[in-house]
């Protein structure tokens, strides 16, 4: 399996990204093992998707790095952004 997810960073912006084992990937963002999040501690796993398919993973992971995919995230997720406060 291949999971996209989604990740709250201690700077109230989000990360995507995908993998093949999410427990341990969300292990190493927490840990500061990934540059991209490192300096952006605390993160907190709020959304995740499995898929049978790399590629369908990517493409995923590819829309909600756009505009119209980050728009969709945060209507699905609006009660998590009202409830915690987070901008839109």
């Amino acid at each position: 399996m291949y999971y996209v997810y989604v990740l709250l960073c201690g700077d109230g912006k989000l990360y995507t990204g995908y993998t093949s084992d999410l427990k341990k990937r969300v292990e190493r963002h927490r840990k500061g093992q990934v540059a991209s999040t490192k300096g952006r501690r605390p993160v907190r796993l709020i959304f995740y998707e499995a898929f049978s398919n790399r590629k369908d993973a990517e493409r995923r992971e590819k829309y909600f790095k756009k505009t119209a995919g980050k728009r969709a995230l945060k209507l699905m997720l609006r009660e998590f952004f009202n409830a915690s406060g987070q901008p839109d």
